[in-house]
């Protein structure tokens, strides 16, 4: 069980790309104070965990019950993320919507828990046979986001050591690169889902 544990909390770690995740906080919350960026990494924390877990234990049935499928749910992914991309290049766009509760859309999913870990979330659900396998599972994923929280959570000591001006090239790349992943998810959402 404790290779169980090591092995799925460290897989999700990197799937949720936490660094990525962390750039896009900063970039998001430039004009929110310590207090409500320690609140927001909190609200974001505690929607990953129950999006996580409800698509490790239920996603399959939940995506058969409302009819979606991965390649439709790549390709939504991917339009929010070009939408949020171009927000983050203009700086105006993203203080008029400063008062907006960004923790669950972008940042908890598609940001965190995008397309590549749904699928592997629902993957894994459906490979955990015994209720201690579950139990493991539902540990490991939890300390995992945990620790994502822990890193959110430092947000502001970050942006301290970067700078102003590292926190301005920081969010032009993030948004360069959220781009590219949002083309690349549609792109392989359509030519899936042509093929099937």
């Amino acid at each position: 069980m404790s290779t169980l544990f090591v092995s799925f909390g460290l897989k999700f770690f990197f799937l949720f790309t936490p660094f990525f995740a962390l750039s896009m906080f900063l970039a998001m919350t430039a004009d929110k104070s310590q207090s409500e960026r320690r609140a927001l990494a909190c609200r974001v924390a505690m929607a990953t965990i129950v999006i996580s877990l409800a698509l490790l234990f239920f996603g399959n049935a939940i995506f058969s019950v409302f009819g979606i499928t991965v390649d439709a749910f790549r390709i939504g992914a991917g339009a929010l993320l070009f939408l949020t991309a171009v927000a983050l290049m203009n700086p105006k766009v993203i203080a008029a919507e400063a008062g907006e509760d960004i923790s669950v859309v972008p940042l908890a999913m598609p940001v965190i828990v995008g397309p590549a870990s749904c699928g592997a979330l629902m993957v894994s659900g459906a490979d955990l046979h015994t209720l201690a396998e579950r139990i493991v599972a539902a540990t490991a994923l939890v300390t995992a986001l945990g620790v994502i929280w822990v890193i959110l959570m430092l947000g502001t000591w970050i942006e301290r050591r970067l700078g102003k001006r590292g926190i301005s090239i920081l969010m032009r790349l993030t948004a360069l690169i959220l781009a590219a992943l949002s083309a690349q998810m549609i792109m392989t959402g359509v030519v899936s889902f042509l093929r099937g």
